[in-house]
């Protein structure tokens, strides 16, 4: 059997695509490349360009490559983007889950992991969150992936389907073994937007709020690495193949950073200043939003293995490192990263 990847050619798609090829899953990927890279996936996967939101695609891709699991990544994921265009959020994020839930369902999935978000906590009163806080998205992004997690609950009732809702905290780093990254343009993440800053790709950094109840009154977020947070995912797919329950679990580490915090990272790790910029808040944003991560742990035995923000950030420079050094602009950076662990097998042989 196979598993669809929705999304799987951007940023944490195409690292999922990468942990499951290497425990030995078939994986076939769907992305209509709106922000990620068809380089981006990886050579053993099959990739399709198009769009959830075509149900004959869908349902031809799981008839023909017998799909047993579909894990969704596709989606829009900037915040204050959802306040200006709530609709196209809605039409993205909740409309075409629709349909591809009812695919899945028409075409007998039997499986399905997504990627929703702590955004649908809102502003919760205190931390760290647990699962069972009552969701009150403030965003137009957190409200269309709780809708999204209703019609999957629902659905699992009604139907032969279970599902595993993920919901991240603020997802950051690199594949360590350089083969995938964070390549979207424009991109907002407070991680990647840092250490684009420290390698002279950006000439300064924003940090939007110093005024919020916090210690040093910047925001501060629960960065989980890229890597476990895909682990988590594989896990979650084994645990419903294995008993057909289905899960809602936090994706975090359990404690925060501050922006500010996430900065002095940066410059630690790269000995490198950054020119930081005060701005006031920016619409969306939450004063402090960490996790409560016991239910993860103790329902998949989860152990992150990158728990650490200095590594979080190192992996992440080593990332625009490699896109610094792409040769080939059409073959993307995995074609460095090839050509480096080519030679290293050759020096291993001769």
């Amino acid at each position: 059997m196979t598993v669809l990847v929705t999304g799987g050619a951007g940023y944490i798609g195409s690292h999922m695509v990468w942990e499951l090829l290497d425990a030995g899953e078939e994986v076939v990927v769907l992305d209509r490349l709106s922000t990620g890279h068809a380089w981006a996936v990886a050579p053993r996967a099959r990739l399709v360009v198009g769009d959830i939101g075509d149900t004959s695609l869908v349902a031809s891709l799981i008839r023909e490559e017998r799909i047993d699991a579909i894990v969704h990544f596709a989606g829009s994921v900037v915040v204050p983007e959802s306040i200006a265009d709530p609709l196209g959020y809605y039409l993205n994020n909740t409309s075409k889950t629709r349909d591809l839930i009812e695919t899945a369902v028409a075409g007998g999935v039997r499986h399905f992991v997504f990627s929703s978000t702590a955004a649908i906590y809102g502003d919760p009163v205190a931390g760290p969150i647990d699962e069972d806080v009552s969701p009150q998205p403030v965003t137009p992004y957190g409200k269309s992936k709780l809708m999204s997690e209703w019609m999957l609950r629902d659905t699992a009732a009604a139907h032969d389907l279970s599902v595993a809702v993920l919901r991240y905290f603020n997802v950051a780093g690199c594949d360590p073994s350089g083969r995938t990254g964070q390549s979207t343009p424009g991109a907002t993440h407070l991680v990647k937007v840092a250490c684009e800053a420290a390698t002279g790709k950006r000439s300064f950094i924003e940090v939007f709020g110093t005024d919020y109840p916090t210690p040093d009154g910047s925001c501060v977020r629960d960065f989980i690495h890229v890597s476990d947070l895909v682990a988590a995912h594989r896990l979650a797919l084994g645990s419903l193949r294995q008993n057909g329950r289905s899960l809602t679990l936090n994706c975090g580490y359990g404690r925060g950073y501050s922006v500010l915090q996430v900065l002095e990272s940066v410059k630690r790790v790269t000995g490198r200043s950054l020119d930081v910029r005060l701005a006031p808040r920016r619409e969306g944003d939450l004063a402090s939003v960490v996790a409560n991560t016991d239910r993860i742990r103790s329902e998949l035995g989860w152990v992150p293995e990158l728990d650490d923000l200095d590594a979080i950030v190192a992996t992440s420079i080593e990332w625009e490192e490699t896109l610094g050094r792409m040769a080939d602009p059409e073959a993307g950076p995995f074609a460095v990263t090839c050509r480096r662990e080519e030679e290293r097998a050759l020096s291993r042989t001769g």
